[in-house]
C-alpha cells in the first residue's frame, strides 16, 4: 500500500533558514516544501524545525541484519528495523556503506548481493530513501569484473576504494593484529585467514594500473567515486588521478588539507567529534571543521552522533549552529548530487526533521512528506487536527 504524503502547514515553529533560525511556518503537500499555507494547520510552537538529515555514510544497519551470528534469518526484516532506527534519528537519506571484501562475514561479496538484493525487493516498502555505497577492497583484482556488474544490476552510484590490508605487518614478518577474531568473524582459520593475507599482499604492485582502468569503468557509468582513511597527501594523489574527488575519513591533516587544495572534497565522522577525536588515534574532526576542512559529517558507525555533533561543534566554537547543520543536510546533498534536498526551500523535498526543544528530543522525521517517526506532544498536536 502505498503511504501518502501529508498536506499541513506548521506553524510558529523555530526553522532553520538560510541566514538562521528564524520563527516561521513551513507547509508540505505532494511531497515537497510548498510557499504558501496548504492542508491542515499544526502548532509547531516549543518545536524547532531541521532539513532531514542526508548521512552519506552509514553501516549501522550492519547490527540490524546480523546482530549475532545467525540471529537474523530475514533480511527483509532486518532492513524495515534499520530503516525505524534511520527515522528515529531524523535522517531521511541514508547511504549505507556495504562492504565487498576478502574480509569475509558481514563484508564477504556474498553478504553484500544478499544485502543489495533485499535492499532492492523492499524498495516500495520503504519511505526513507535508503541507497547503496559499495566499499571495494583495492587488492581484490580478481573480482573488479563481478564488482563492475553487481554495481551496475544494483544501480550503485556511489563506490569507495579501501585497503585494509595490514601490508606493513606483512611485510615485518609478523602476524597482523586480532588475527584470531577477525578470522573467525570471516569462517576460515588464522592460518587460511592469513595466508590470503599474503596472497592480497603480494599483489600490490599490479593494483595501481588495474585500479586506474576499474575506476575508469565506473565513472564511465556515471559512479561518484571516493578513498577511505587517506593517511597522506600521496594516498589522496593517488586516489584523486583515479577520479576519486571524495576523501572519507582523512586518518591526518596532511591528507585533508591536500584534498582540499587539490579540489576534493572531505566527509568526516560524527563519532569523532562526540569522541573528540578518532577511536583509532586518527586527526580530531572537531579541529579539522573549525579550519574549514569538511564537506559533509557521516554516522560512520553510530546513527544518533549525526545530530548530537551538531550541540558538541557549537559547545567547542567549530562553527555556528547553521553551519554544523549544513554538514548533516545540504553539505552532504550537494555532495552526492542530490539537488532535491538539503535545506527548508519552496519545491524541494520535504524531508524535515522536527526537534522538542524543551527536551531536544526528535518529536517527528517526515521523509518527502511522508511521516516515518512521530512521538510526544507533536503526535499529540498532529493528530488532534
Amino acid at each position: 500500500m502505498m503511504i501518502k504524503a501529508i498536506e499541513a502547514s506548521f506553524e510558529g515553529g523555530q526553522v532553520l533558514r538560510n541566514g538562521g533560525v528564524v520563527e516561521d511556518t513551513i507547509s508540505i503537500a505532494n511531497g515537497t516544501i510548498e510557499d504558501g499555507p496548504t492542508g491542515r494547520r499544526v502548532d509547531a510552537r516549543g518545536f524547532r524545525i531541521l532539513p532531514g538529515i542526508v548521512d552519506i555514510h552509514g553501516d549501522g544497519f550492519e547490527r540490524h541484519l546480523a546482530p549475532r551470528r545467525g540471529a537474523m534469518t530475514d533480511m527483509r526484516k532486518g532492513i524495515a528495523s534499520a530503516e525505524a532506527d534511520l527515522a528515529s534519528n531524523g535522517i531521511t537519506t541514508a547511504i549505507m556503506a556495504q562492504f565487498y571484501s576478502w574480509e569475509g562475514g558481514l563484508r564477504a561479496p556474498e553478504f553484500a548481493r544478499k544485502f543489495l538484493n533485499a535492499l532492492s525487493v523492499t524498495r516500495a516498502e520503504q519511505l526513507t530513501d535508503m541507497q547503496a555505497q559499495l566499499r571495494i577492497e583495492t587488492h581484490m583484482i580478481e573480482d573488479y569484473a563481478d564488482m563492475l556488474a553487481l554495481i551496475a544490476e544494483y544501480g550503485i552510484g556511489y563506490v569507495v576504494f579501501n585497503d585494509h590490508i595490514p601490508h606493513k605487518r606483512l611485510e615485518a614478518g609478523r602476524k597482523p593484529a586480532r588475527l584470531t577474531g577477525t578470522a573467525l568473524k570471516s569462517g576460515r582459520s588464522p592460518e587460511a585467514h592469513l595466508e590470503l593475507m599474503k596472497q592480497l599482499h603480494a599483489k600490490s604492485d599490479l593494483v595501481p594500473q588495474a585500479l586506474g582502468a576499474f575506476s575508469k569503468q565506473l565513472r564511465d557509468i556515471g559512479c561518484l567515486l571516493g578513498s577511505h582513511d587517506d593517511a597522506s597527501a600521496e594516498d589522496r594523489a593517488l586516489f584523486l588521478g583515479m577520479g576519486a574527488q571524495i576523501s572519507e575519513f582523512p586518518e591526518t591533516r596532511e591528507a585533508a588539507e591536500a584534498a582540499r587544495a587539490t579540489g576534493g572534497k572531505i566527509i568526516l565522522g560524527a563519532p569523532n567529534v562526540m569522541r573528540g577525536g578518532s577511536h583509532a588515534g586518527n586527526v580530531s574532526a572537531v579541529e579539522l571543521i573549525a579550519d574549514g576542512l569538511c564537506d559533509a559529517l557521516a554516522s560512520d558507525y553510530h546513527y544518533p552522533a549525526m545530530r548530537q555533533s551538531v550541540g558538541k561543534l557549537v559547545e567547542q566554537a567549530a562553527c555556528d549552529f547553521e553551519t554544523a547543520w549544513r554538514l548533516l543536510s545540504g553539505g552532504p546533498a550537494t555532495l552526492l548530487g542530490l539537488k532535491d534536498r538539503g535545506e527548508l526551500k519552496a519545491g524541494l523535498r520535504a524531508d524535515l526533521l522536527i526537534e522538542d526543544i524543551a527536551t531536544g528530543r526528535i518529536a517527528a522525521t517526515f521523509a518527502a512528506g511522508r511521516m516515518t517517526y512521530v512521538q510526544g506532544e507533536f503526535a499529540a498536536r498532529l493528530f488532534a487536527c
